[in-house]
Formats: structure tokens, C-alpha cells, sequence
């Protein structure tokens, strides 16, 4: 945002003392929701709870509806937090994507995929938020599909945003991209000559 926002003032806003305070905020932030579901787990489990046998995934921790209950509301707090900032920050900087590009259409078009993507990898990256409400549920249905839903979005809303950019960033290198079809195609494809 403030690298396409405020580009005169990004050396300024992004020194090393202002990222390291940032990194710092935003840890400390999002250590919060842990901090009090862990509490209360702890304060409300007697000695006996520490000696059974328990699967570790923190749904089957939670000993009281109103746990359950807590975990949900930061959640929601969270994501909606979040949600506000990606969508204003978002928007902000299409508009002066748009205007930077100016009449340049293919430029424009361009500039506003990349911040789509983006987005759209961030959009992944929230719902994350939105998968402990599945599993719950369906914990009280089947514990199997509730394995099998957990490593599907383990995979779709952890792994998959992470990867997102960089594959995207090197399909657009025409090297790597014909490098990639010829490896996916199993040497098959006789395109320009990768050496």
C-alpha cells in the first residue's frame, strides 16, 4: 500500500526501525486470540484433563460450549478487521494504479490483474480464519471428514496463497514458462529450446 500509495514517502514510512516495530505489532497482535483461548483451557481444566489422552487440534481441548463460543468471536472480530483493511487498502490502490497507467490500457489492465491476484491471495489467506467454524461442525458429525476437510483446507488456505505469487510472477518470465510446460508435459513439448 504505501509502496503504490505514497511512493515519495516509501523510504521514509519503510525503514528498518518502522518494519521491525511493524513485524513486532503485528505478532503481538495476532499472538492475542492464542493467549486467551490457551487461558482458557488452562484455567478451566482440572489435573485430570493433562492425564488423558487427547488428539492435539484445539477443537478437542475445549472443555465448555462458551470456549467454543469465545474462539468464534475473535475469529469474526478478526476477519472482519482484516477484511475492512484488504478491501480499503485494495481499492486505494487500484484507483491510483488506474491513474498512474493513465491511457495506457494495456498497462492498466495489466496493473489492476496484479492487484486482483493479490487481492485474491488475500482473500485465501482470510478465509483461513473461516475454517476453524467448518471443522468444528463437522467434528460433530465424522472425525474422519473432518481429517480429510482439515487437510483439504490445510492445503487450499495455508499452502496455496503462498505459492500463488511466485507461480504467477513466473509463469509471466517466458523462460520459466516454457521451462514449466516442458517439464509438465513431460518433455513433450517442443517449444523454444531451454538449454
Amino acid at each position: 500500500y504505501v509502496a503504490v500509495c505514497m511512493p515519495l514517502r516509501h523510504g521514509e514510512l519503510c525503514s528498518t526501525r518502522n518494519n521491525v516495530n511493524i513485524v513486532l505489532f503485528i505478532h503481538a497482535l495476532s499472538s492475542v486470540p492464542c493467549i486467551v483461548i490457551l487461558s482458557t483451557i488452562f484455567g478451566s481444566a482440572s489435573l485430570k484433563f493433562y492425564t488423558q489422552f487427547q488428539l492435539c487440534a484445539v477443537e478437542f481441548l475445549f472443555i465448555y460450549l462458551w470456549q467454543h463460543h469465545l474462539r468464534s468471536a475473535i475469529s469474526q472480530f478478526y476477519f472482519l478487521i482484516m477484511l475492512i483493511t484488504v478491501v480499503i487498502s485494495y481499492v486505494k490502490i487500484m484507483k491510483v494504479a488506474k491513474a498512474a497507467s493513465g491511457e495506457d490500457k494495456q498497462s492498466s489492465r495489466k496493473g489492476l490483474r496484479t492487484v486482483a491476484l493479490h487481492g485474491f491471495q488475500l482473500l485465501l489467506c482470510l478465509i483461513q480464519l473461516w475454517c476453524s467454524f467448518i471443522e468444528a461442525a463437522l467434528l460433530q458429525i465424522d472425525v474422519v471428514v473432518f481429517y480429510h476437510v482439515r487437510y483439504f483446507n490445510y492445503i487450499l488456505f495455508y499452502l496455496v496463497p503462498k505459492f500463488l505469487s511466485p507461480l504467477i510472477y513466473g509463469l509471466r518470465d517466458e523462460v520459466f514458462f516454457h521451462a514449466l510446460k516442458k517439464y509438465v508435459s513431460f518433455g513433450l513439448y517442443k517449444g523454444n529450446n531451454i538449454g
